[in-house]
C-alpha cells in the first residue's frame, strides 16, 4: 500500500545522510554506450558470453552470406549479364541445404541457451524473499518476516524523482527514486514479481534479470550480487501513459549495514502505523 509522502521524503534524506550508502558506487547505463551494462551476477555474465561469443557470430555469418548472396544475384544474374533468363523449377540439394543447415543452427543455439535459461529459471534457496508489485506507475516492494510477524513486515513504495530532486540527490534522471530497493550483497535474493493493474516489467540489465509482472499471477526471478553497489533497472513493458517514468533503483549493501537498515526501519514503520492507529481511533 502506498505510504504517506512525509514518511518518503524521511526516508530518502535518511538514505542521503548516511555515508556509507553515499559513496556507493552507482552503475548506471553510460551515454552513447554500445552493448550490455557490466555484468555484476553469474547469470547476467552467462547471457552476455553466450550473446558475444555464440550469437553474435552466428548471426553475423548469416548476415554476410546473405549480402554476398544477394549480390551474386544482383550482378552475375541482371538482364545484362543475362538476356535469356534460365528456365529451371527447383534444386534437391539446394533445397536440402537450406533446410538442414538453419535446422543445424538453430540446434547449436539451442544447446548453447537452454544451460542459461536452466540457470535463471531454477531459483536456489533463498536468503531473502521481496515481493515486488508494479503498478501505475511505481514499484511497491514487501519484506516479509520469516517468522510471519507482522510487526516486521516492511511495506513501502518506490516512486521515481523529479530532475531537481534527482540532481539533488546526485541520482541519474528518470532512473532515481525516492525509497529504493535494498539487498545485502553476496545473498540470493528471490523476487516474487506481481501486477496490481496492468502488464508490468521487472528488469535490471546488470543483474541478466527481466520478468513480467502479470496480474493474478505469480512470477519468481532471482540473483545474487558480491559487489555493493547502487543498481538501475526500469519496467520493461509497456503499461500506459507513464511507462517510460517507473524506474528501478536497488542498493546492494554490506550484510551488516543491509540488517541495521531493515532493523531500524520496520521499527519506524511500525511506528507510523501505531501513530495511524491512534489518529484513526481519535477520528471515530
Amino acid at each position: 500500500m502506498r505510504r504517506s509522502s512525509l514518511f518518503a521524503v524521511g526516508l530518502l534524506a535518511q538514505v542521503l545522510a548516511t555515508p556509507a550508502w553515499a559513496q556507493l558506487e552507482q552503475n548506471r547505463p553510460q551515454d552513447k554506450a554500445i552493448g550490455f551494462q557490466p555484468p555484476v551476477t553469474e547469470v547476467a555474465e552467462q547471457i552476455q558470453i553466450f550473446h558475444n561469443f555464440w550469437l553474435m557470430p552466428i548471426i553475423t555469418g548469416i548476415v554476410l552470406l546473405v549480402m554476398v548472396l544477394f549480390a551474386i544475384i544482383i550482378f552475375k544474374f541482371n538482364a545484362k549479364a543475362n538476356p535469356v533468363a534460365q528456365q529451371f523449377s527447383h534444386h534437391t540439394g539446394l533445397e536440402v541445404a537450406w533446410t538442414l543447415i538453419p535446422v543445424l543452427i538453430l540446434v547449436i543455439i539451442s544447446f548453447k541457451s537452454f544451460p542459461v535459461l536452466y540457470q535463471q529459471d531454477v531459483i536456489p534457496e533463498a536468503d531473502i524473499t521481496i515481493k515486488a508489485t508494479g503498478l501505475q506507475w511505481y514499484w511497491d516492494y514487501e519484506y516479509t518476516d520469516p517468522a510471519g510477524d507482522p510487526e516486521k513486515t516492511l511495506t513501502y513504495s518506490s516512486i521515481m524523482l523529479d530532475d531537481a530532486a534527482a540532481a539533488a540527490a546526485g541520482k541519474p534522471r528518470l532512473l532515481g527514486v525516492d525509497n529504493p530497493m535494498m539487498v545485502p550483497a553476496g545473498k540470493i535474493v528471490q523476487i516474487d514479481v506481481y501486477a496490481a493493474d496492468v502488464l508490468h516489467a521487472f528488469a535490471v540489465p546488470a543483474f541478466g534479470v527481466k520478468i513480467d509482472a502479470v496480474p493474478g499471477k505469480l512470477n519468481q526471478v532471482w540473483f545474487k550480487v558480491d559487489k555493493p553497489g547502487i543498481y538501475y533497472g526500469q519496467c520493461s513493458e509497456l503499461c500506459g501513459a507513464l511507462h517510460a517514468f517507473m524506474p528501478i533503483e536497488v542498493h546492494v549493501l554490506p550484510e551488516d549495514e543491509f540488517n541495521a537498515w531493515l532493523i531500524r526501519t520496520q521499527a519506524e514503520y511500525a511506528a507510523i502505523d501505531r501513530l495511524d492507529a491512534v489518529q484513526l481511533a481519535v477520528a471515530n
